[in-house]
């Protein structure tokens, strides 16, 4: 078996609600078996990335109400072509070739499942997004 296939498969988390059924379509069943458990797995460097993104934009993220914070992830991560394809490069980066091979066939629908769910997350996410303390002289 090709170890790096293997590899990859492995620290995969489990994800019992993401299940595979027969009469799924192939993009879905992408979605579940491959974009899910990569996404849950790369969770905290999506979690840093968005905060270095917040801070390079002035943290003015800080400052707006949960409805705008809100708004903000979601655009950010919609419309921000540069900070979309860092966090597809670090998803599309534990793909196996296998799996790279039938994400080329429908890249542009699994990227939009791919952008939607790592949106989804950060947003239920986002009680861990505040404001960073600044340090005082004491």
């Amino acid at each position: 078996m090709d170890t790096r296939k293997f590899n990859l498969k492995s620290i995969r988390p489990e994800i019992p609600s993401a299940t595979i059924k027969d009469n799924m379509s192939a993009d879905e069943r992408f979605q579940n078996g491959v974009l899910r458990p990569i996404i849950k797995f790369q969770n905290d460097l999506l979690i840093e990335v968005f905060r270095n993104y917040v801070a390079k934009h002035k943290s003015v993220f800080y400052d707006l109400s949960l409805e705008k914070r809100l708004d903000y992830i979601e655009n950010a991560v919609q419309k921000d072509m540069k900070l979309r394809n860092s966090m597809k490069g670090m998803i599309i980066g534990l793909f196996s070739v296998e799996e790279y091979l039938l994400y080329i066939n429908n890249s542009s629908a699994l990227n939009k499942r791919m952008m939607n769910l790592v949106k989804e997350r950060l947003l239920s996410q986002i009680q861990i997004f505040t404001k960073p303390e600044l340090l005082t002289a004491v």
